[in-house]
C-alpha cells in the first residue's frame, strides 16, 4: 500500500461489466430451449446473440442519450402563436428505428414461428428493454393496438395502421398511444368526461375532452375512450357502460397536431426519457372501433397485452440489476475476500436469482399462452389457452410488478454506495420499474380482477397446476408441497363464497399472491425436470430453485387463511376510528 492516496494515485475499483445480455443469461436460454421446438430455438439463437451484444453497445448508447436529454415542450413561439412543439432526444428517436429493424413488434404478427412467435418476440424485448430508456412503453401500447386492429379494426385500419404498426421499415413504422386516464379516475374509467360527436358528414367523429396521463405523446396514432350522445334525446350513458372506443391519428397531413393541445409534460419519478403529457382534445377527428358503448370491453384487448408487457419490463429491469450486482461481486474485495465468495453476500444474490427465475417462469408461461390463444392450429387449444391466460394475467401482473421491486433494491444495495450512483445503472432500473406496479392497473386492481374470475376459472387453474407436477418421481417433496398448498387455497376459496363482498375484497391480494407462488412453483418443477431430462446446462440451477421455492407450504400460501376478514382494526390503525360508516 502506497500512502498517501490522491485523486490519481491509490486504489481504484474495477467497475462491473455487462456481458452479452443473451449469452450471459442461462435462465433465459433454458426457458427458450423448453418452450420453443428445437429447430426454432436453433434458428433464433443467432439473432438473440446479436441483439444481446447490441444491447450493451449501440442500443445502450442510444438509451443513455435519451436518459440524458429529456423531452421538452414549447407551447408558444416568440410571436405568441400556439405551436405545442414536443422535442425528444436523438437517442429516443433512433430507438424507434431499432424497434422496427429488430422486429420487436413485427415478430409477433409475422408468426413465422406460429404459436411460438410470441415467445421469440418477448425474448427479444426482454433482452433489449433495459437498455432502451423505457421505449418499451410505446412498444407495449403498439403491440396492443396491433392486436386490437387485427381483431376489431376496419379494413382501412388494417391496410394503413396495422401495416405500419407491424412494419420492420423504420420509415414506415408507427407507434401507438392509449388514452384512458382522466382526472376523475385511472383504472376506474366510469367518470370519463371526454365526448365524441358525429361529424357533419356522418363519416367520422370529433372528440373533445381532457386526458390526464398520455404516455408516448410522440406516437403516430392512439386509441381512446369517449362518451357519445343519444341522437334522439341528447343524453349520455353514465359510468363505464356509456363509453365507446375510438381510433385517431395524432397529426394531420402537414404534420400538425390534429385537434390536440399539449397542456403540460408530466414530471415523473422515473421513465424520464418517455414523454408523458396532459392533453386537451378539441374536435380531434376519430373513428369508432367496435360497437357503440362497448369501449371498455373492446379496449380490454390492449390491456391484456400491455399488462404482460408491464411484467416483462419489471422482470427485465430485475435481470439487468442482477447482472450488474453479480459482476460487481466478482470484482469487489471486502475484508480480504471477493464478495462473490462470502456466504452472506452469496445468499443475498441467490435470493435475487430465485425471485428473477420465478418471475421469468410466470412471464414466459403467460407469453406462451398468449401465442397459443392467438394462433394455435387447434381450436380447443386456443380456447383453453385463452381461458388460462385470463386468470394468469392478473396473477402475473400483480405478483411480478410487486415482488420484483424489493429484489431490484437488493441488487442496488449489493453494490454498496456505488449502487446508489446513477452511473452504475441500477438506480434507473429501479425508478423505471416502479411504474409497472401502477400502469395498467395497480396490484389491488389486479387482485379485484382476479376475484371476478377465480370462481369459474379456478378449476382450470387447478388442473393446469396438477398437470405441471404430474411427474413426481424426481422432486417428490416439492410436488407434495405444491399439491398441499393448492388444496389449502381451494378450501379458502370455497370458504370465501359465504363471505360478504367487502370481506372477499380485503383478502384478494393474499389470494392472488398465493396462487401466483403456487403456479410459479409448479412451473419451476416442470421446467427443472425437463431441462435435466434433456441435459441442459441450466438444469442443476433450475432444480435447486424448484426445491427451494417449494420447500414448505407456508412459503407458497403466505398469510392467506380461511378466516373472514374484518376492516374494523384497519380503520383504527389508519384513521383512529372504528366506525363502519367510513367504509
Amino acid at each position: 500500500m502506497k500512502l498517501p492516496a490522491s485523486a490519481n494515485q491509490g486504489f481504484v475499483q474495477e467497475p462491473p461489466v455487462l456481458q452479452n445480455q443473451y449469452e450471459d443469461d442461462p435462465a433465459l436460454q433454458g426457458i427458450l430451449f423448453h418452450y420453443l421446438p428445437h429447430s426454432e430455438f436453433a434458428a433464433v439463437t443467432g439473432d438473440l446473440k446479436n441483439l444481446g451484444q447490441r444491447t450493451i453497445t449501440d442500443i445502450l448508447v442510444l438509451g443513455d442519450n435519451a436518459e440524458q436529454h429529456h423531452p421538452t415542450l414549447t407551447q408558444y413561439d416568440h410571436w405568441c402563436k400556439r405551436i405545442d412543439k414536443l422535442e425528444t432526444s436523438e437517442g429516443w428517436r433512433a430507438l424507434k428505428g431499432v424497434a422496427a429493424e429488430e422486429g420487436l413488434i413485427a415478430i409477433g404478427y409475422e408468426r413465422k414461428l406460429r404459436q411460438f412467435s410470441r415467445v421469440y418476440q418477448f425474448a427479444k424485448l426482454y433482452v433489449a428493454g433495459p437498455s432502451m430508456a423505457m421505449y418499451t412503453c410505446p412498444l407495449a401500447m403498439t403491440d396492443g393496438a396491433a392486436r386490437l386492429i387485427e381483431l376489431h379494426g376496419t379494413q382501412d385500419m388494417k391496410k394503413t395502421a396495422f401495416t405500419r404498426l407491424t412494419s420492420r421499415d423504420p420509415a414506415k413504422f408507427w407507434t401507438s398511444g392509449q388514452w384512458m386516464t382522466e382526472r376523475p379516475g385511472g383504472s376506474d374509467v366510469g367518470g370519463t368526461e371526454t365526448e365524441a360527436v358525429q361529424s357533419s358528414d356522418g363519416r367520422g367523429w370529433l372528440i373533445s375532452g381532457f386526458k390526464w396521463f398520455s404516455s408516448a405523446t410522440d406516437s403516430d396514432m392512439t386509441f381512446l375512450l369517449a362518451r357519445t350522445r343519444d341522437q334522439s334525446t341528447g343524453s349520455v350513458r353514465e359510468g363505464s357502460r356509456g363509453l365507446s372506443l375510438f381510433y385517431a391519428k395524432l397529426r394531420d397531413s402537414e404534420g400538425n397536431l390534429n385537434g390536440i393541445r399539449v397542456h403540460r409534460l408530466k414530471n415523473k419519478f422515473g421513465t424520464k426519457a418517455l414523454p408523458t403529457a396532459e392533453l386537451e382534445l378539441d374536435n380531434l377527428p376519430g373513428s369508432m372501433v367496435g360497437s357503440e358503448h362497448r369501449g371498455v370491453a373492446t379496449i380490454a384487448v390492449i390491456l391484456n397485452i400491455t399488462r404482460i408487457h408491464s411484467a416483462l419490463c419489471t422482470t427485465s429491469s430485475l435481470r439487468r440489476s442482477y447482472a450488474i450486482a453479480k459482476s460487481y461481486a466478482e470484482k469487489r474485495v471486502v475484508f480480504g475476500k471477493l464478495l462473490s465468495t462470502q456466504p452472506l453476500h452469496l445468499a443475498t444474490l441467490a435470493d435475487i436469482d430465485m425471485t428473477l427465475r420465478g418471475a421469468m417462469q410466470l412471464l414466459f408461461f403467460a407469453v406462451l399462452l398468449l401465442g397459443e390463444s392467438e394462433c394455435h392450429p387447434g381450436e380447443s387449444r386456443r380456447a383453453l389457452s385463452g381461458t388460462l391466460l385470463r386468470i394468469t394475467t392478473p396473477l402475473l401482473k400483480m405478483w411480478v410488478c410487486h415482488e420484483a421491486m424489493p429484489a431490484i433494491t437488493e441488487a442496488l444495495e449489493a453494490c454498496g454506495g456505488q449502487g446508489y450512483m446513477e452511473e452504475t445503472g441500477i438506480a434507473r432500473q429501479l425508478r423505471d420499474a416502479q411504474v409497472n406496479s401502477i400502469w395498467e392497473g395497480t396490484t389491488n386492481v389486479q387482485a379485484l380482477d382476479l376475484l371476478r374470475v377465480v370462481g369459474p376459472l379456478f378449476p382450470v387453474y387447478r388442473k393446469k397446476v396438477f398437470e405441471l407436477v404430474s411427474h413426481d418421481a424426481l422432486l417428490r417433496q416439492p410436488v407434495s408441497v405444491v399439491k398441499d398448498a393448492l388444496e389449502y387455497v381451494q378450501k379458502v376459496i370455497i370458504a370465501m363464497q359465504s363471505w360478504e363482498r367487502d370481506q372477499q375484497q380485503a383478502k384478494a391480494r393474499l389470494l392472488g399472491f398465493a396462487m401466483a407462488r403456487i403456479l410459479i412453483g409448479a412451473l419451476l418443477i416442470d421446467h427443472g425436470i425437463y431441462l435435466q431430462r434433456e441435459g441442459h446446462d441450466d438444469a442443476e440451477a433450475s432444480l435447486v430453485c424448484a426445491k427451494r421455492w417449494c420447500s414448505n407450504v407456508g412459503l407458497l400460501v403466505g398469510q392467506l387463511d380461511a378466516a373472514p376478514y374484518s376492516s374494523k382494526e384497519d380503520l383504527v390503525l389508519v384513521y383512529g376510528k372504528s366506525s363502519k360508516a367510513m367504509l
